[in-house]
């Protein structure tokens, strides 16, 4: 009912390792289980570090971590699509996300040409047992000929094949309400990245900021939102970053 109350399951708490990349470097299996102490279930992987796949699952399995989705980039999937699926077979993945796009490609055109690209890698995904996702930064907000470009990928793509991991800061950075967008788009947000955004509009530890996170989880059903992955691209400190953001999607109501 509409009065009801809502968590998040913990089993879909994650965190993007991008927020640990200082020490995910110098020490990968101490972190990750650092993580799985905080709590965490799931990660996002953002990069080896130079490991090898294998031994990257190793690490996560050893921390009772299950990784949801890695980030790859729109020049490995263009250089070696197939590669890119099979390291995100090895982790575990359920989603493989291109993080960002080339700034030239920042055109109507372009993000048309993106869309098509999107569409194969999407069916091969599918075809292979994954989901494809893109990541959102604030450019892709940016209007070319009256046009939000973001829309473009939205409009021109399927979504059996193509759907999004949203990042909160970001669309709310680039001058957008998430919620109009599950409105328009219903189901086609399965992630979320889950970042705070300060009063001076700087990253900030989740609760701590001034983005209204349960006006945008209440629409959960509405976005398709299944994976909270918390996320801060310049922690001070990302231990304490991440026990923060753990303990805020665990509390949080909606």
């Amino acid at each position: 009912t509409a009065d009801e109350v809502h968590s998040v399951d913990p089993n879909h708490i994650g965190i993007q390792l991008y927020t640990v990349r200082d020490i995910m470097a110098t020490d990968p299996q101490g972190t990750l289980t650092a993580l799985g102490r905080i709590g965490y279930a799931t990660v996002g992987v953002s990069g080896l570090y130079g490991n090898s796949p294998e031994n990257f699952r190793s690490w996560m399995d050893n921390a009772g971590l299950r990784a949801v989705l890695t980030h790859t980039s729109w020049d490995a999937m263009n250089a070696n699509a197939t590669r890119e699926l099979e390291i995100a077979r090895t982790l575990g993945v359920r989603y493989v996300v291109v993080p960002s796009l080339p700034a030239s490609l920042r055109t109507v055109a372009g993000y048309r040409q993106v869309a098509a690209a999107f569409t194969r890698w999407g069916a091969l995904c599918r075809s292979s047992g994954f989901k494809f996702l893109f990541h959102n930064h604030n450019v892709d907000f940016v209007k070319s000929d009256g046009k939000v470009l973001y829309d473009i990928l939205l409009e021109e793509t399927d979504p059996r094949f193509v759907n999004f991991e949203l990042d909160l800061y970001w669309i709310i950075t680039g001058g957008y309400d998430p919620v109009p967008y599950f409105e328009r788009f219903p189901g086609r947000f399965p992630v979320f990245h889950v970042k705070d955004r300060a009063a001076n509009g700087s990253f900030e530890d989740l609760g701590r900021g001034t983005i209204d996170f349960p006006r945008i989880f209440a629409r959960h059903a509405q976005s398709g939102v299944r994976e909270y992955v918390v996320e801060h691209d310049q922690p001070p400190n990302a231990l304490v970053t991440a026990t923060r953001g753990h303990d805020y999607l665990v509390g949080v109501r909606f």
